[in-house]
């Protein structure tokens, strides 16, 4: 499976949400990341034929996508940030509803709905309602109506957004089960959630992918280094001005910085090893998460 960019653009008026991206992609998991309004939604409902680009095109095995038209869509499995779905509905009836409007035959489709009810820790919610799901719950079968279709193509839009550690890393966990012989891309803000399962980064900002690659090509780019130290107290607020910190405790004896810096910081500043986090940092220049 290969999806291929070329120049992809979308405008609102005078402004660039998506600006002239390009980039090939084939079987693996993509982590984009980037703060929010980053242009990371726009970009995906356009890969989903759900909007169209004001220049460029996307291509499916050298097909442009919109001109294959359902023939994408059948091989294309999407969880929008916010799906929609009817509160009284039993998880079961939803997966089945979703699944006749992918036009998948009954027989076929109670079979695949079992199958994706087990897969995703469901089985013991088929006759809860909607409504009564956890976030937790309510994304996992999120994502079983976007496998429904058993997609090549599986596009994930911040599907970890207000779960718990616990259903994050659950979550984490099922999508690398499921990448498997398909193209998936996720987007998110929250660093850990494609550190691990990631064959390749997508780091997007205002509209553009500003650096890509695994999380060991990214750390190389980085101009500066990650430095460690203990200060008192009263001296973080001037290093909070002078440098960007990836992380700060406090102490009974002072507060222990993590600072992005080219210069040791401060004389006792000792080197530590970079992670994904201080990417985030120093080409957002804002915390993960916030």
């Amino acid at each position: 499976m290969e999806l291929e960019v070329n120049n992809l653009t979308k405008e609102f008026g005078s402004f660039t949400a998506v600006n002239h991206l390009n980039i090939t992609m084939r079987n693996g998991v993509y982590g984009l990341l980037g703060v929010n309004g980053a242009g990371k939604t726009t970009f995906m409902r356009m890969l989903c034929t759900l909007m169209r680009p004001t220049h460029g095109k996307i291509t499916c095995n050298g097909k442009e996508i919109f001109t294959m038209d359902g023939d994408y869509r059948k091989i294309l499995g999407y969880l929008p940030q916010d799906f929609g779905f009817y509160p009284d509905f039993t998880v079961q009836d939803y997966l089945l509803y979703i699944a006749s409007i992918k036009a998948i035959r009954p027989a076929v489709a109670k079979k695949r709905v079992k199958e994706l009810l087990e897969k995703t820790g469901l089985e013991n919610a088929v006759h809860k309602k909607m409504k009564k799901l956890s976030g937790g719950m309510k994304r996992r079968a999120g994502i079983a109506q976007a496998m429904l279709n058993d997609p090549k193509i599986l596009v994930l839009d911040e599907p970890t957004a207000g779960l718990d550690p616990n259903e994050r890393i659950r979550f984490r966990n099922l999508i690398s089960e499921l990448s498997e012989d398909r193209l998936v891309l996720l987007s998110t803000h929250i660093v850990p959630d494609v550190e691990y399962i990631a064959n390749e980064i997508l780091l997007m900002k205002n509209g553009s992918f500003i650096q890509r690659g695994t999380t060991e090509h990214l750390i190389t780019t980085m101009k500066e280094n990650i430095w460690k130290c203990h200060v008192e107290k009263s001296y973080v607020p001037q290093l909070m001005k002078k440098y960007k910190i990836s992380n700060l405790k406090t102490d009974s004896h002072g507060a222990v910085l993590r600072i992005i810096s080219k210069e040791k910081p401060v004389p006792d500043a000792v080197p530590e090893e970079a992670v994904l986090e201080d990417v985030f940092l120093y080409y957002f220049d804002e915390k993960a998460g916030e």
